[in-house]
């Protein structure tokens, strides 16, 4: 029995040695790997998205009641400019790029109160707007019953 061999496609140029241009360099793999790599079809979506998904608290409006407990809140930090007195002001800061904003919590001393326009300074160089905070804490204003 005589054995045939099967001859396949491409037998011809199976055992050649790969071809080299003389006129352009071989490719580093980096480059090579780096046409595969994953890209952004659309700039910026994910950043789009991640905005659109924040989530933003609504500014509270506060009652006559409350308004006037922090205008006497802050005749008595008048009083106390310059001291050591800690206070604990929690305000609305407005985002600046969608509606709404965020509550902060920040504690300090009250270096100057500008009430023309409606501003605190506190020591630690913070301004704070006047019309932006919610609630005013202190162990000073045990003393006063508030």
């Amino acid at each position: 029995m005589v054995k045939r061999k099967t001859q396949h496609l491409y037998d011809d140029i199976i055992n050649l040695q790969h071809p080299t241009s003389a006129r352009h360099p071989r490719m580093s793999a980096i480059d090579r790997a780096a046409q595969f790599s994953p890209f952004a079809a659309l700039n910026g979506y994910e950043e789009a998205v991640k905005e659109t998904s924040r989530i933003t608290d609504q500014k509270i409006e506060l009652s006559e009641d409350e308004k006037s407990i922090l205008d006497d809140k802050l005749k008595i930090i008048e009083t106390k400019l310059g001291s050591t007195t800690v206070f604990h002001f929690t305000y609305f800061v407005p985002d600046e790029r969608k509606n709404g904003g965020a509550y902060v919590i920040h504690s300090g001393t009250v270096s100057k109160l500008d009430l023309n326009r409606s501003i605190i300074f506190l020591s630690d160089h913070t301004v704070i707007e006047i019309n932006q905070i919610i609630a005013i804490d202190s162990e000073i204003f045990e003393d006063y019953g508030i």
